[in-house]
């Protein structure tokens, strides 16, 4: 099911599989995400729960069962319930089931919602630990991928990113298993704060930077322009984009990540792992702003 969410500045689309961000329009019809086609990447803008990445042979260990998981978990291919919508608001639910319980042995719910507010559409995520005695262990993340180039360029070169600190970003690479490697490397920035992208910006993948370096960054067009702005509180995000002919970036806030590939413990101290108390909620958001 498709919910649209409209003012006079943007029309939104948000699937009800996997509650995902399908499209955001301006006024004059201009596309800021990417259109998931095949080619490149055939998502848009996934949540990542109940892990963000990859698993260490891809599985993981809890109080001595080991469980498959793969590759950012499992809601971003569930269908969520609608739970309710406006033109400015709409909240979809998603709750355990057998088939999850297979894979990740706690009960959960989990509620996504999408407020519009002039140019910013306001992600809100709501995570309940709905087991009695339980601690629940979880990882969550955002993935929206968005137009970069935008005028039909061939690449993104000449493009930047620009984020809220004027200090180098410590960044990890992952492996050809997705895991972290242990190697950090710095990506500088200008006076301002800003890397222009050349041709190969991405040929080694994903960028991937901790430890609250930043909680902002813009996508800056070839004429100094900033055309999308993230803003969060998660203390990691990554940066990323399939091929330097993919004609999109991904800017995801994230708690959570992939295993380090030297990892090889139990669930609970995995880094970035979230706990929640039995029948509490946990609540965060971030926020985009389409110019």
């Amino acid at each position: 099911m498709l919910i649209e969410l409209k003012n006079e500045f943007l029309t939104v689309e948000i699937e009800s599989l996997g509650a995902e961000i399908k499209s955001v329009k301006n006024a004059d019809g201009f596309e800021y995400m990417w259109n998931g086609d095949e080619k490149y990447w055939k998502r848009t803008a996934p949540v990542l729960f109940p892990f963000v990445g990859s698993l260490r042979d891809k599985q993981y260990t809890y109080k001595g069962v080991t469980y498959p998981m793969g590759q950012h978990g499992f809601a971003r291919d569930m269908e969520f319930e609608v739970d309710s919508n406006s033109l400015s608001e709409a909240w979809f639910e998603l709750d355990e089931n057998n088939d999850t319980l297979k894979v990740y042995p706690f009960k959960f719910n989990l509620k996504i919602g999408y407020q519009l507010e002039k140019d910013t559409l306001k992600v809100i995520w709501k995570v309940t630990n709905k087991d009695e005695d339980e601690t629940m262990n979880f990882s969550i993340g955002a993935h929206p991928a968005f137009m970069c180039p935008t005028q039909g360029e061939d690449s993104k070169e000449g493009y930047a990113l620009k984020f809220n600190t004027k200090e180098g970003l410590v960044y990890a690479r992952i492996n050809d298993e997705g895991l972290e490697k242990n190697n950090k490397q710095e990506l500088e920035l200008d006076e301002d704060g800003k890397i222009v992208m050349d041709e190969g910006f991405f040929d080694e993948g994903v960028y991937i930077i901790e430890d609250y370096q930043s909680n902002a960054v813009s996508i800056i067009d070839k004429k100094g322009k900033p055309y999308i702005s993230v803003k969060f509180d998660a203390p990691l995000f990554g940066i990323w984009s399939p091929d330097k002919k993919a004609p999109f970036l991904c800017i995801e806030p994230w708690y959570g990540r992939c295993d380090r590939e030297t990892f090889s413990d139990d669930l609970p101290r995995r880094e970035y792992n979230n706990k929640l108390k039995a029948k509490e909620t946990w609540t965060r958001n971030y926020t985009i702003t389409f110019a």
